[in-house]
C-alpha cells in the first residue's frame, strides 16, 4: 500500500505535513509506505529536521507550488510539474493506491475530474463529510461543497454512494439514508427535496427512510446524510465553529471535541477513479495523520472499487 501526500499543501505545510506522517507512521502497516510529493531539497530538510529515517517513507519530486488562492483550472494547466498535479498521475498510473492534500481545494476537485476522471455512470462526483453520533459512531454527509446546485437524481447517487462509504469504510451495516428537509413529512421541503423524495422510495439499493431533520444530525435516526453541497457547507463549518466556540469558553466534551476537524483528517471525494481525500487548509500535524489513516481505510475497503460494481449492477 502506497499513499501520496501533498507535502507543501495547506497553511502550516510543510512543517505541519511532515510531523503529521511521523505521527502516522507507528499506526500505518508496515508495507504501507508514505510517498511525499513535493520540492525535493525542501523535503529531505524537513525529514531531516523532525529526524525521520524510514524505509516507509518516499519521495516524488514536484518542483511547483499551487497557492491556496489560485485559480484551480489555470494553476492546473500552468503549473504540471506542482504537486497536485504530480500526485494525481501518480494515482493514476497505479505508482500510489490513494493521494491525501490540505492544498486548493478546487484544484483537488477539478483535478481528480480531470486526472483520473469520474466512475461511469457518476453524475457528479461530491465531496463527503462526518458527523459525531451520539451513539459514538460516524455519520456520512453527502455533500458537504462540491456542488452547491443539485438536481434530484445527483441527490438520489450521492446517496447510494455515501452508503457504500459508510458500509465499508466505517463498518455500518446496512447504513440507514436520510434526506436533509424542512420537515419530516413528504411533502415538506424545496421542489428539490420533494422530487428528490419520490426518486429515493423507488431505489431499491439503499435503506431509504425518508425525510430528516436539522436536529437529526447527530443521532442515530440516519447514518448517511444527503444534501447538496450548498447546505452539506453550512453544516459542516456550523460545527466546526461549535467547537471553536466551545474550546474558546475552556469546555471540553468527547462528544463536542469530535467536531474538531482534527478528528477526522480530511473529506473524501467519492465517484472518482481513485482514493482522494481532501484535508482542511489550516491542517495541523494531527490532521494530516488522521487524513492518512483514513486513507488507509479507503484503500483496504477498496471503496471506490465497491462504487463502481454497484453502479454496473
Amino acid at each position: 500500500m502506497k499513499i501520496a501526500l501533498d507535502v507543501v499543501g495547506g497553511d502550516y505545510a510543510p512543517d505541519s505535513t511532515i510531523e503529521g506522517v511521523k505521527l502516522a507512521l507507528p499506526e500505518l502497516p508496515l508495507d504501507a509506505s508514505v510517498v511525499l510529493v513535493g520540492p525535493e531539497a525542501l523535503i529531505n530538510t524537513k525529514l531531516e529536521q523532525f529526524n525521520i529515517d524510514s524505509s516507509q517513507v518516499e519521495i516524488s519530486i514536484a518542483e511547483e507550488i499551487i497557492g491556496m488562492g489560485e485559480h484551480p483550472t489555470k494553476a492546473l494547466s500552468q503549473k504540471p510539474q506542482a504537486s497536485i498535479p504530480v500526485g494525481y498521475h501518480l494515482l493514476k498510473s497505479g505508482a500510489v493506491d490513494a493521494f491525501c492534500s490540505a492544498g486548493n481545494t478546487g484544484a483537488m476537485h477539478v483535478g481528480s475530474m480531470f486526472s483520473i476522471r469520474t466512475i461511469t455512470g457518476i453524475i457528479r462526483p461530491g465531496i463527503a463529510g462526518f458527523a459525531p453520533k451520539e451513539n459514538g459512531g460516524l455519520g456520512v454527509i453527502m455533500d458537504v461543497g462540491a456542488n452547491a446546485d443539485c438536481k434530484p437524481d445527483v441527490l438520489v447517487q450521492f446517496g447510494e454512494i455515501a452508503s457504500i462509504y459508510a458500509e465499508h469504510v466505517l463498518k455500518i451495516i446496512k447504513p440507514k439514508v436520510g434526506l436533509m428537509s424542512l420537515g419530516t413529512e413528504e411533502k415538506k421541503g424545496t421542489l428539490l427535496t420533494q422530487a428528490a423524495h419520490q426518486l429515493f422510495t423507488l431505489n431499491k439499493k439503499i435503506d431509504f427512510i425518508g425525510n430528516i431533520e436539522g436536529y437529526d444530525i447527530f443521532n442515530d435516526k440516519a447514518d448517511v446524510i444527503v444534501c447538496d453541497g450548498f447546505t452539506g457547507n453550512v453544516i459542516l463549518k456550523l460545527a466546526e465553529s461549535i467547537y471553536s466556540l466551545l474550546q474558546k469558553r475552556s469546555y471540553s466534551d468527547p462528544f463536542f471535541d469530535q467536531f474538531n476537524y482534527e478528528a477526522i483528517g480530511g473529506s473524501p471525494i467519492l465517484g472518482v477513479n481513485g482514493n482522494v481525500i481532501i484535508g482542511h487548509g489550516v491542517s495541523t500535524s494531527i490532521a494530516i495523520k488522521n487524513m492518512l489513516l483514513q486513507a488507509r481505510q479507503m484503500v483496504q475497503s477498496q471503496v471506490h472499487q465497491k462504487i463502481r460494481e454497484s453502479l454496473q449492477n
